[in-house]
């Protein structure tokens, strides 16, 4: 029991270190920043103890920052949940519909993608979100998207106690002449005086809230409409990825095939239940889904094989010419390398001089690919580059 309870402890500890990531610290800092601005502007504006509408607007003020912070919380902690390692499925003949992750040493199952930053490979993947400092999927996709929801809504609410706060206290302080408008922060004509003092101190930090609700009501309100978009189709945004890239693979190879996706049901309301359910627990155990009529259980897989097909027809084969660190923001590369760097958490390949590379896509200054070795193709050409992603 006890090496049991220091395994729990262990793992605890090991989750929280998913807070101390410059996504979880900012996410939280806007949600800290605003709780407590619209809660102190709040008891400005419409002390909750004067009437029952002022209760009202106190409790729901709290309502919404436990509810986003419980959501939040969730989607980081539970997690999107793992293939297990070494994973396959029970019949071995299926095995040539799958791909085999060299990393976990097992089949990917359907749906499933290997997460480079999670190094693992996660069930009905989504994207990793740096702002969980975790990957949104299978388990915590409905926790996630309840956060995407909640949260404008909870920014709407503290913008609109925001701005009647400035009204209220401005309009108090605002004095006018034949000739001039005088605003004296220091004056308060409420008796009592408040609990919370609003001068040009409270003025600026309820500005500053006010600007972080509504970006935050415009971000992440955009990112839970493109959710609910795929949730409704049963798809991830992944799965959307790949079905566009069907659909081009087919009109460019002229090979009269139909692709259908086989996990949108053709109901809006049975999608939207894959995701949410009445236990909370996303339906299914992440491994086995629910199929469209007519459709295969790897329909799916086996079109992701057929695309990586391509991108290896399609893939360049490189030559590094010089060394590089695989730093994020490289210095030593020139001041153009430097600002023409990806802005994203993708890990940059160390490389050596002579290292072989084949890039399977890229960008105007930077590629994308896997370093292989001499063995690995046939001969052919190797173009010379300086630097690859």
């Amino acid at each position: 029991m006890a090496k049991l309870d220091w395994f729990i402890s262990f793992e605890n500890l090991r989750e929280l270190r998913r807070l101390c990531h410059w996504g979880p610290l900012i996410a939280l800092g806007v949600i800290i920043i605003c709780s407590i601005v619209a809660v102190l502007d709040s008891i400005l504006w419409y002390w909750p103890l004067d009437s029952p509408g002022g209760s009202l607007n106190f409790l729901t003020l709290i309502n919404w920052t436990v509810m986003i912070l419980y959501n939040y919380f969730n989607a980081m902690f539970i997690g999107p949940g793992f293939v297990p390692l070494g994973w396959r499925p029970e019949n071995a003949q299926d095995c040539r519909f799958l791909q085999y992750c060299k990393v976990c040493e097992g089949y990917k199952a359907p749906r499933s993608h290997h997460c480079r930053k999670c190094n693992r490979c996660v069930m009905k993947m989504d994207h990793h979100c740096p702002w969980i400092n975790n990957c949104c999927g299978h388990r915590n996709h409905s926790s996630f998207t309840l956060f995407l929801l909640l949260a404008p809504l909870g920014c709407i609410h503290a913008s609109y106690i925001f701005i009647m706060t400035m009204y209220t206290q401005l309009y108090n302080r605002i004095s006018f002449g034949w000739n001039s408008v005088k605003i004296d922060m220091s004056l308060t004509r409420r008796d009592p005086a408040p609990i919370v003092p609003f001068g040009i101190s409270a003025f600026a930090v309820t500005l500053f809230a006010l600007g972080l609700a509504l970006g935050t009501t415009i971000a992440v309100g955009m990112l839970f409409c493109i959710q609910m978009k795929v949730i409704l189709r049963n798809k991830t945004s992944i799965e959307s990825w790949i079905e566009e890239k069907a659909k081009d693979r087919i009109q460019y190879y002229q090979t009269g095939e139909t692709f259908i996706f086989p996990y949108d049901l053709g109901s809006r309301w049975r999608n939207f239940r894959q995701v949410f359910t009445g236990s909370g627990a996303p339906e299914g155990d992440g491994i086995e889904w629910r199929l469209r009529e007519g459709c295969h259980r790897y329909t799916l897989t086996v079109e992701q094989l057929k695309q990586k097909a391509d991108k290896r027809v399609r893939s360049v084969r490189y030559r590094a010419v010089e060394d590089f660190s695989g730093a994020c923001c490289p210095l030593t590369k020139g001041i153009r390398t430097f600002f023409t760097t990806p802005c994203t958490e993708e890990p940059r390949m160390k490389l050596q001089n002579g290292d072989l590379v084949l890039a399977t896509r890229g960008l105007k200054h930077w590629m994308y690919g896997d370093k292989i070795f001499e063995g690995d193709l046939p001969p052919g050409k190797w173009l010379d580059c300086y630097l690859l992603l």
